[in-house]
């Protein structure tokens, strides 16, 4: 692999790594720092490489130039403030205890930033942003691209969600025993809305962007690595998201449109992930707790046997019925019409799908036309085009329109 392929490779991997354990010595309010020192050690890799070539060890060069740009920095800052002792500078000069990259401390710092990035008081689609900015290594066009937005919006919200970082002081560091329970939901909940944007993206070029997938993957496996937050329910996520993307590769074709479950080719659907699944399923059952995503791993390990038995749908139904009493949300419920329709019939499913009276959800319309094309085509027409109108991606309107022509 040359520079021009192994540059780009190296950034996805190590950034991330390099500006947590900055982050964590400088905190946020020199993050701006952080983010410019694992910058400038990149462009310096792309400049030297290029002339003298890739070095027989290019993560250790990588870490060695960064660390030599942090010394800088804090020998400047401290001859500049008069922060600390004379011979203060000397130890950051002479030694590499201050920037510790070091693998133990790359994780805890990632894990530690998890935290941290996770406030309460960081919006939801902000804490995201942050995440694969900071997390995962991702480029603000790349962000832009995953919200279906554009740059500046991007950067405002990352900039205002620092500034909030700043003004609350928040540490780069593990909860408190007595915080850590609810702090790991916020973290669970924006890995799980990483893997979602991803899986069910609203890019509109792409129906399914992996790489956050797989992003959201590592994240979780840092989670369940650390005895802090080796919970079941860090388990019990992993488990759906193994679950899930063991059908990755079935769920569009070679022309990149969204395949239903109902259609998709269970010889594509990856053996590797479904073990791995069971594997952590087994492992989240250790507690005594029931989380929502317990019971959507549940869902997921059902959806991951080829049979089409009404005793698979009907297990399916029942852990529906039990996720909708922990935490309702109208898409669990529009999923749940889907089984039901497969365990006990089309017309029981529709009764139940149109109370729900969702009607400005596209995928709402998406399900009552795939009910009622077997019952009442004029009923179907009608729902694919509310479907159509309310947006999605344009792989999707395409899909769509091919339904109404056989229709």
């Amino acid at each position: 692999m040359n520079e021009y392929e192994l540059i780009p490779h190296l950034f996805r991997t190590e950034y991330r790594k390099i500006i947590s354990v900055l982050c964590k010595r400088f905190g946020f309010s020199e993050i701006e720092i952080a983010e410019d020192i694992a910058g400038d050690t990149f462009a310096a890799a792309s400049e030297i490489w290029k002339i003298r070539g890739v070095p027989p060890n290019p993560t250790a060069w990588l870490y060695s130039v960064a660390k030599n740009k942090a010394r800088t920095h804090l020998r400047r800052n401290s001859i500049y403030g008069n922060k600390v002792l004379p011979n203060m500078v000397d130890r950051i000069s002479d030694s590499g205890e201050e920037i510790d990259l070091s693998p133990q401390n790359i994780n805890d710092s990632q894990l530690q930033m998890m935290f941290a990035i996770c406030h309460p008081t960081i919006p939801p689609a902000a804490q995201v942003g942050l995440s694969l900015r900071i997390l995962c290594g991702f480029g603000i066009e790349e962000i832009a691209n995953a919200f279906l937005t554009n740059k500046e919006t991007i950067q405002k919200r990352l900039f205002r969600a620092k500034e909030k970082l700043r003004a609350e002081k928040v540490p780069i560091e593990f909860p408190t025993e007595s915080e850590i329970e609810e702090r790991l939901d916020l973290v669970l909940a924006t890995i799980y809305l990483l893997f979602n944007e991803g899986y069910y993206s609203s890019s509109a070029e792409r129906t399914v962007q992996k790489e956050l997938c797989f992003e959201a993957l590592r994240l979780c496996s840092i989670l369940a690595e650390n005895k802090i937050t080796d919970k079941p329910k860090v388990y019990a996520l992993l488990s759906l998201m193994c679950f899930h993307s063991s059908r990755l590769e079935a769920r569009t074709n070679r022309d990149g449109e969204l395949v239903l479950y109902e259609d998709q080719d269970p010889s594509l659907w990856n053996s590797d992930w479904i073990r791995k699944g069971i594997h952590f399923l087994h492992r989240a059952s250790s507690g005594s707790g029931i989380s929502k995503y317990h019971l959507e791993a549940g869902i997921a390990y059902w959806h991951t046997l080829k049979s089409d038995s009404s005793e698979k749908w009907e297990n399916v139904l029942q852990l529906y019925n039990r996720l909708l009493q922990i935490e309702y949300s109208p898409m669990a419920a529009l999923n749940r019409t889907y089984a039901l329709s497969k365990a006990r019939g089309k017309k029981e499913a529709i009764e139940e799908a149109e109370k729900l009276d969702l009607k400005e959800n596209r995928y709402y319309h998406i399900l009552l036309g795939e009910l009622y094309s077997s019952m009442d085509s004029e009923k179907a027409k009608l729902n694919l085009q509310k479907a159509i109108s309310l947006g999605g991606t344009e792989i999707e309107k395409s899909n769509l329109l091919k339904k109404l022509e056989q229709l």
